[in-house]
């Protein structure tokens, strides 16, 4: 078993103990659970394999979305997907056995409850970075909006015949306040991260909630320890 470093430690132990706290008492149901309405069984309410979203994919060649369980099991999308990020990294590394290059990685529910991942790079980074600014200044998260991404068609006339490829193009919407909290409460709880898209060498430029085994593995905090944060916790409510 492994968790984050330092802060980030004690952090996840106090958000499970809040949570646990806001839970109500002798219930069955965790705060990221719910029952079967069929069978009355308690099931997690968002479905994670750690280190294996369900992964969406953009083709610049086509334009379209699409979501890949496998090579051979291919669910194609249309020309636009929108979503809420709870995690993402800017980052450049050689992953996929395309090369060194910049990438922006981003992790979402989808409508299934699924943890869900999607990548772009080239252009299409460089247009989420555009978004992204005046977000900053505006003092206003990229998990607190609902992304839109459009294929836009490209035309390269250097070459003969002329090429046609696809890049990303984004825009947002407020998101919905209560479900912006439960995804923050909800990352917490998990170590979210695609085991592919990770390496040694990469270099981050930016992430927030990402788990990156090469930097946070440590050896999980002994149960003392873990209870001595947990009553630091009640002690402050």
């Amino acid at each position: 078993m492994y968790s984050k470093r330092g802060t980030d430690v004690l952090f996840r132990a106090k958000t499970m103990q809040a949570l646990a706290n806001s839970a109500v008492a002798g219930s069955p149901v965790g705060p990221f659970q719910t029952v079967d309405t069929e069978t009355g069984e308690v099931v997690d309410k968002y479905l994670y394999i750690p280190g294996n979203p369900k992964q969406y994919r953009f083709d610049a060649k086509e334009g379209k979305f699409s979501v890949h369980y496998d090579e051979n099991n291919i669910e194609k999308l249309g020309s636009s997907l929108s979503f809420q990020p709870i995690a993402w990294r800017i980052f450049s590394d050689d992953i996929l056995g395309q090369g060194l290059k910049k990438w922006a990685e981003l992790f979402f529910i989808d409508e299934d409850n699924c943890v869900s991942e999607i990548l772009f790079h080239g252009y299409s980074v460089a247009n989420l970075e555009r978004l992204i600014t005046p977000l900053v200044y505006n003092r206003i998260k990229l998990n607190e909006v609902v992304l839109t991404v459009n294929a836009d068609k490209r035309e390269n006339n250097k070459i003969q015949p002329k090429g046609i490829y696809y890049i990303a193009s984004f825009t947002y919407k407020p998101a919905d306040k209560a479900f912006t909290k439960e995804m923050g409460d909800y990352v917490q709880t998990i170590n979210l991260f695609r085991r592919e898209t990770l390496t040694e060498m990469g270099k981050t430029q930016v992430a927030k909630n990402v788990f990156n085994p090469f930097v946070d593995l440590l050896a999980e905090p002994e149960q003392g320890e873990l209870q001595e944060v947990a009553t630091e916790q009640a002690a402050t409510v």
